[in-house]
């Protein structure tokens, strides 16, 4: 990940907790305007809500690059992963997140276009179906030992340091989710 998209994850992640609104609500605002200008776009914000020009301009610059539709939002990003030959394994996905919710309330997935980032302070986990008959975990465990199941990551993906292969919700068992929470309290 670059300097700049952690910068500006990192800044949605703040106005998200000082203001109480989602990024989703943030875009839908500014969306919902009209706004043929960028400035009048960020004046708007800056006066009805009170939030700094970094602020502003962060939201009008993505509610903008939304509205001509150059970024998908999330839930076409995962509708796009699992679609076609891959779509058997979105109920192993779910599975999958289903506990990955469970590990607690400040899990955020954020969606890429081929895999899921699971982040809490920072990343711990990634969930990407890489065939049609596999899903791989990417854990963030540097330090450990691969063994069993848990392999290092090799070429799979620079972001972890470990990877798990599942096919089958037989293979989300407690050895899996011992790793994954591991990897949790960690970040």
């Amino acid at each position: 990940m670059t300097e700049v998209i952690a910068a500006e994850q990192s800044q949605w992640r703040n106005l998200e907790q000082s203001s109480g609104k989602s990024q989703a609500e943030w875009l839908q605002l500014a969306n919902s305007k009209g706004f043929a200008k960028h400035s009048e776009l960020v004046n708007w914000l800056k006066s009805e809500f009170g939030i700094g020009h970094g602020n502003a301009n962060l939201i009008a610059h993505r509610a903008k690059q939304a509205a001509a539709g150059g970024e998908p939002v999330a839930e076409d990003l995962l509708a796009a992963q699992y679609s076609g030959a891959k779509a058997a394994l979105k109920p192993l996905y779910d599975e999958l997140m289903n506990y990955v919710q469970s590990l607690g309330n400040d899990v955020e997935l954020s969606p890429k276009k081929a895999y899921v980032s699971l982040r809490r302070n920072k990343q711990f986990a990634l969930v990407q179906p890489s065939t049609a008959t596999r899903l791989d975990l990417g854990l963030n465990l540097k330090g450990v030992k691969p063994s069993g199941k848990l392999e290092a990551s090799g070429s799979f993906n620079a972001m972890c340091s470990h990877r798990i292969r599942l096919t089958c919700a037989t293979d989300i068992d407690d050895h899996v989710k011992h790793w994954l929470a591991e990897a949790y309290k960690r970040s």
